[in-house]
Parts: structure tokens; sequence; C-alpha cells
């Protein structure tokens, strides 16, 4: 059984040297903030507080990870009180 791994091969770089990275969404943190990664040589990135794409680090997991849990909370609260307020 051959054992599949995520790392990118020499070829997936060259392709992204010559043609450039193709992101895709991987993560919806919030509605502004996603998280991205490149289907060919899985270099991932991440919006900024300024808008900006950056290099998905563990600190800006952590972050994203938080800002994800806080977002959903909201959410949820959100939803609650539209729920109860239409109830009545």
């Amino acid at each position: 059984m051959k054992k599949t791994t995520n790392k990118p091969t020499f070829f997936s770089k060259m392709y992204c040297s010559f043609f450039g990275h193709d992101y895709q969404v991987s993560k919806k943190v919030t509605r502004h903030v996603k998280e991205y990664k490149c289907c060919h040589c899985k270099k991932e990135l991440t919006t900024n507080s300024n808008g900006k794409l950056t290099e998905l680090t563990s600190t800006f997991k952590e972050i994203n990870a938080v800002l994800e849990l806080m977002y959903s909370r909201k959410l949820s609260k959100i939803r609650q009180k539209t729920y109860n307020t239409s109830a009545a």
C-alpha cells in the first residue's frame, strides 16, 4: 500500500514558481477572515488585521481558532435572540 503525504513535491514547487500559486479557501474563520491553501505546493496563508494575506504561522492558527470560537458564540447568541423574539 502506498502512503500519501501532504509534503509538496519538487514539481509542484516548480509549478508555483513558474505560474504562481493557486490559492483556494480552506477554512472560513469569520465573514472577513479566511485561511487559504495552494492546491499545488500546500502553502498556507491567512488574512491579517489589515486585510492582507500573510503566511499562516502557529501564532496565526491560534488567533484564528480563538476568533472562530468567539464569532460562532456571537452568531449563536444572535440566532437565539432572533428565535426568542419571533416565538413570543
